[in-house]
């Protein structure tokens, strides 16, 4: 059976100039790799190193694909996979969003999740987990994109070639990220035999090891970042450092708000990456006294972040988002009436209704809000199992034949141990103001609350 014709899509991606973004005096181009088929630049090497490996015989057929992957190699190899034939089975780590998740497991992908605060060298950094898995299955082509030669060779072969034509002949700088570093070391190549005065610009998520090392020839002491797919606590084996001489480091808070921004401004949906790239290339862009012609990358779609740094409630949750600060039991609920963050029902919907939304916002309760904004009563998913389980047909009896009346509330000028008190015994916390309904308080509020008062 031939392969889906989708594969023959992967690459020549359109090129597209920033026209509302303060660029300087340059003029900055970026690359839209979220439309290849999985959505991220990484179906470039997915291919090609499975290609690669069908050719020389480490991948035959029956065979099954093992890589580690923090999530868009992932997703190409599993196309790739998907259309050739092959199993595959990722090692991924667990701060990957759930999106891709999702889409991994459609394309038939066997998932393995593994710590994401662990290091190389740590028995469950992913990395080794995905070693240790392919040395005892039979058959078993281990990718590792991370010292695999076919991953820069794809791009020296081909992205680079693209944006040369595409730029008509003339780039001065080309601005990346290192999470295999085989974009930085394939297009530093190539560009360095076409016009060897373009720079290769670094940019690095805060926690990263990779811009001391550019200064230092040191590696420091890793942290930890939000941004997926780039930043290293390592020097990975394909990766040329000597291509750079410069490098960015950019925080998460400023990468998820630009990546925001390049979608307000300039209507294209890009992932946690690619805020860091945009960060990084408009800082470079400004500095500069003279005019130049830069290139940087979309390198996945924001699809697969909808739940993360496209969700406010997310980003003030984690910080990244600034709101209204009361001084009161206001800022301890994450999601406020107010701004229109509450799920909830009326006392005369259905219980299906009810049902439907708990499901669909992933929540296991609803204050049940008259006409007139106050709270008649709380319903959680126990409330209807105790009405619907002995006869299904009651989920069209109202919300106010099961829902929980009565209800104890806080104001928002009490304090933390009533809360916590209420907590105690298991109770939802409802806070109201002269009848006002603000929110509810659970225990991930309070806990979420306390993290970010953390000095």
């Amino acid at each position: 059976m031939a392969p889906p014709g989708v594969l023959a899509l992967i690459g020549n991606t359109p090129l597209v100039e920033i026209t509302r973004l303060d660029t300087g005096p340059c003029r900055l181009f970026v690359k839209l790799e979220n439309q290849n088929p999985t959505g991220s630049i990484k179906d470039r090497i997915a291919l090609a190193m499975v290609e690669a490996a069908e050719l020389d015989g480490r991948l035959k057929p029956g065979g099954t694909i093992i890589e580690a992957t923090a999530g868009n190699t992932g997703l190409g190899l599993a196309l790739v996979a998907r259309a050739k034939g092959y199993r595959i089975i990722l090692v991924i780590p667990d701060k990957m969003a759930q999106e891709k998740v999702f889409h991994l497991k459609g394309l038939g992908a066997e998932c393995r999740i593994t710590r994401s605060d662990v290091g190389k060298g740590h028995p469950e950094y992913y990395q080794d987990v995905a070693e240790r898995l392919a040395q005892t299955i039979p058959g078993a082509f281990y990718v590792n994109q991370f010292n695999n030669p076919d991953n820069p060779r794809a791009h020296e072969r081909l992205t680079g070639p693209e944006i040369w034509e595409q730029m008509g002949h003339d780039v001065d700088a080309v601005v990346v990220g290192v999470g295999s570093g085989g974009t930085l070391t394939g297009l530093g190549r190539f560009f360095a035999s076409v016009q060897p005065h373009c720079e290769m610009v670094l940019a690095d998520p805060a926690g990263s090891i990779l811009v001391d090392y550019i200064a230092t020839g040191r590696i420091g002491q890793a942290g930890s970042w939000v941004v997926e797919g780039i930043g290293e606590d390592f020097i990975p084996g394909i990766c040329d450092m000597s291509l750079t001489k410069k490098g960015y480091t950019v925080p998460d808070a400023e990468a998820l708000g630009v990546a925001r921004e390049l979608l307000h401004e300039e209507g294209i949906l890009g992932g946690s990456s690619t805020g860091t790239l945009l960060a990084a290339a408009l800082r470079y862009c400004r500095e500069q006294t003279s005019p130049k012609r830069v290139v940087t990358f979309v390198c996945d779609s924001g699809n697969k972040y909808l739940s993360k740094m496209y969700n406010d409630t997310w980003m003030i949750e984690q910080g990244y988002l600034d709101r209204a600060n009361y001084g009161d039991l206001r800022d301890v609920i994450s999601r406020r009436h107010e701004d229109s963050d509450v799920i909830s029902v009326g006392p005369d919907d259905t219980l299906l209704t009810a049902f439907k939304r708990m499901r669909l916002a992933d929540i296991s309760q609803v204050p049940v809000l008259a006409a007139d904004g106050t709270v008649a009563g709380i319903l959680d998913e126990s409330d209807v199992l105790v009405r619907v389980h002995e006869d299904p047909d009651r989920y069209r009896d109202p919300v106010r034949t099961a829902m929980t009346g009565g209800l104890e509330t806080v104001a928002p000028s009490d304090s933390i141990e009533k809360v916590m008190a209420i907590l105690d015994r298991n109770l939802v916390v409802i806070v109201c103001e002269e009848g006002r309904f603000h929110g509810l308080i659970t225990r991930t509020d309070l806990l979420t609350y306390l993290r970010r008062k953390m000095k």
